[in-house]
Order: structure tokens, then C-alpha cells, then sequence
């Protein structure tokens, strides 16, 4: 009877359900969207801030050269006849330096002069006739007409003698030219001609620098110019004598000299006593910043833990309580090698990210990155593989 109770129409009605159930489960699962894959925390390399010593101070060698160093030529072309000064020698301001033939200027000036005497006479003529002119216009006897053309005759005789007078100027100024004189006092750096020789205007003939500041010039290769920055301090050693000068950064060249690639760096020199004043040309070495004194006490990091944010250089600091990163801006001051020496931002102890620092975000979760060590063979595993043979080895002994 049991077996009779559930056979009959319902079994397959039974089994239909049971599909039906079946394909509206995996209908519904198909259907569901899968849940998102956590994304995964990025290992990083972190270091410990900490105060090092500077292993290599950048070290640029120069010379020291004169703030104003003037070239200095005739104003008007001629043959020089004498030269008073030497190379090397003082000069005052004021005094002659050099003198050019003056006597074709000086028949000019005469020229001038009697053009100026001719046109006085005119104008007297001129204005004598106007006066008498004048008279008979009083009295009638002339036209109003012919005394404005006696007048008009007068202008012009005196518009000469204006003339004649700013000629006679002019050619006394181009005699006066022909002695060229020292602007300011200095001393002589160079001579460029020689008496008997024909120079044209603006020529240089002697180069004079002149007393007052003096700087130290040298040259930065295109990796290094960003430690000299306008207006940082450095520090000066003038050779002989080792004698430590301060300076200022004044001048760095927009562009690299096009043959060695290198830009021109001016630094004027901080000098309290006249006696400590550097002669032209001594040979100096300039410091970059203050602080590089080789063995000074420095927060270094490596280049690769520095990103640019915008226009500032920052690093990526470790939060360990909560092991996620922020962003940190911090100054550099200069470059060691391959580490870079900050100014500001930091202070020693900071957990800072070394590596990968272009991957991370602000609050992103990481993990310290800890390096896999391969521990070596024991004896007995490597007794094992020794044992193992190859399979030419094999194939040898089966052919035996």
C-alpha cells in the first residue's frame, strides 16, 4: 500500500517542480553580481630619518673678476699717436689714457669757426637793414610788405649763426674725443692697440676694471646648477692662502654656454677689510650653501623617495599607527652623490617611503615591504639531489 500511495500522476508533476526550483536557483545566481575584490595593500621599502654626515661637498673652481671691467675706445675714428698707460698699471678717474691724431679735427673746428664768423656778418647786415627799413616804414616810404621780407631776411641770418654756432660745437667735441680718458679709477687689464695703429669708433683700446666689488665667476655643469640659486649664501676659499670668504649668489645665466654645456655663475664677494679685498684672477673655490662643509651634520635621503607635487618636491611619510601614507612637502638644500640634503620638512625619526613613491595616493594602506631570504641546503638535501642522476647518466647505465 505504501508504494501504491505515491505512484500514479503526481511523481512526474513532483519532478517538474523540483526543475522548475532548480533553474530559478541558478537563474537567480547567474543573475547576482559578483562582489568587489578587495584591492590588494602595496608592500613599500620605509627608512628612518636620521642626521648624517656630508660625504661630498659640491665644489665649484673660479677666478675672481671685477664687478665693472670697462672697455674703453675713442669716440671718433683716427691714428693713435700715444698710449700713457701699460698693462697692469693704476689709473685715476679723470686721467689720459690714450691720444689720437687731432689735427683733422682741429682743421674742422677752425672751419667751423670761420662759417660762424660769415654768418655774424650776415646777420649784422641783416639786422642793419631791417632797422633802416624799419625807419622808412615809419615814414611811409615803403610798403608794410617790404619791411616783413627785411624781417624775414633777418630771421634767417640768425637761424644760420645758430647753425654755424652748434657746428663749431660739434666739431670742438669731435677734437676733444681724440683723448680718451678714464672713467673711474682702476687698474689696466688689457691694452688692444698700439700707437701708429688706425682704430675706427668704439674700438676698444685699453680695458680698465674699476675699483669696488668684486665677484667670483665660474662655471656649473646642467646637473648641478640647481644647488646655486640667486640670493643663497656660499662659501668662498681664495687661493693662496686659503682665506674663507662669504658670498651671494648674484647671477646665474639663463642658457648653457652652447659648446661645454655649462652655465656662468656670478657670486659677490662679502669683504669687510679692505686687505682681505682678493687680487683679479686669484683662483678661488666656491661652496655651494653654507651647510656644505664636508662632515656637517645632515638629514640625507635618497633620490628615489623625493616626487614633485606641483611646484614643490615632497616625500610620502608612514603613519605606523594606522600604516597608511601623507604626503609631506620638504625644501632641499643641495645633493650628495646619489641622496639629497633637505633644508626643511622633516625632523630625524620620521618613517619616510623609499621606493614606489609614484604608485601611492594620501591615506592609502601599505604594507613594509620585507624581503624573502633563501635559506641555504642542508646537508642531507643536498646529499639527495647529488644522488639523483641525470639523464645522460641514466640513459648510460641502462645501455650498459
Amino acid at each position: 500500500m505504501f508504494s501504491s500511495h505515491f505512484s500514479g500522476p503526481q511523481t512526474p508533476r513532483l519532478a517538474l517542480l523540483l526543475a522548475v526550483a532548480a533553474a530559478s536557483t541558478a537563474l537567480l545566481a547567474g543573475c547576482s553580481r559578483p562582489a568587489p575584490a578587495e584591492e590588494p595593500v602595496r608592500s613599500v621599502k620605509v627608512l628612518t630619518v636620521g642626521a648624517g654626515n656630508m660625504q661630498s661637498a659640491l665644489e665649484f673652481s673660479g677666478d675672481v673678476r671685477p664687478r665693472i671691467e670697462s672697455r674703453l675706445g675713442f669716440r671718433v675714428a683716427g691714428k693713435l699717436t700715444r698710449r700713457y698707460v701699460e698693462l697692469g698699471q693704476r689709473v685715476k678717474a679723470g686721467q689720459v689714457l690714450a691720444q689720437l691724431d687731432p689735427q683733422d679735427y682741429q682743421l674742422a673746428a677752425d672751419a667751423a669757426q670761420a662759417q660762424l664768423g660769415a654768418a655774424v656778418t650776415n646777420r649784422d647786415l641783416a639786422a642793419a637793414d631791417f632797422k633802416r627799413y624799419k625807419e622808412l616804414r615809419e615814414q611811409n616810404f615803403i610798403s608794410g610788405a617790404e619791411l616783413e621780407r627785411r624781417e624775414a631776411t633777418l630771421k634767417a641770418a640768425q637761424a644760420q649763426v645758430d647753425q654755424a654756432k652748434a657746428q663749431l660745437s660739434t666739431q670742438r667735441n669731435q677734437g676733444a674725443y681724440t683723448t680718451l680718458v678714464a672713467d673711474a679709477a682702476g687698474v689696466v687689464t688689457a691694452v688692444e692697440a698700439e700707437p701708429g695703429q688706425v682704430v675706427s669708433a668704439g674700438l676698444p683700446v685699453v680695458r680698465v676694471a674699476q675699483d669696488g666689488p668684486r665677484d667670483a665667476v665660474f662655471s656649473v655643469p646642467e646637473d648641478k646648477v640647481a644647488a646655486v640659486r640667486p640670493g643663497s649664501a656660499v662659501a668662498v676659499r681664495v687661493w693662496p692662502g686659503q682665506t674663507l670668504l662669504d658670498g651671494k649668489v648674484r647671477e646665474v645665466s639663463a642658457s648653457a654656454d652652447p659648446v661645454t654645456r655649462t652655465y656662468q655663475v656670478k657670486v659677490g664677494l662679502e669683504v669687510k677689510d679692505a686687505k682681505d679685498v682678493p687680487p683679479l684672477g686669484a683662483t678661488v673655490t666656491v661652496l655651494p650653501q653654507a651647510q656644505e662643509v664636508q662632515g656637517a651634520q645632515v638629514i640625507k635621503l635618497p633620490t628615489s623617495a623625493l616626487r614633485q607635487e606641483g611646484q614643490a618636491t615632497a616625500v610620502w611619510v608612514l603613519d605606523p599607527a594606522s600604516m597608511t601614507v601623507k604626503s609631506q612637502p620638504v625644501q632641499i638644500a643641495t645633493a650628495d652623490g646619489n641622496e639629497a640634503v633637505v633644508a626643511s620638512g622633516l625632523q630625524p625619526g620620521t618613517l619616510v617611503v623609499a621606493a614606489g613613491v609614484h604608485v601611492l595616493s594620501p591615506g592609502q594602506k601599505v604594507l613594509i615591504y620585507q624581503e624573502k631570504i633563501v635559506k641555504p641546503l642542508t646537508s642531507t638535501a643536498q646529499t639527495a639531489i647529488n644522488s639523483v642522476a641525470s639523464p645522460v647518466q641514466a640513459a648510460s647505465v641502462n645501455g650498459k
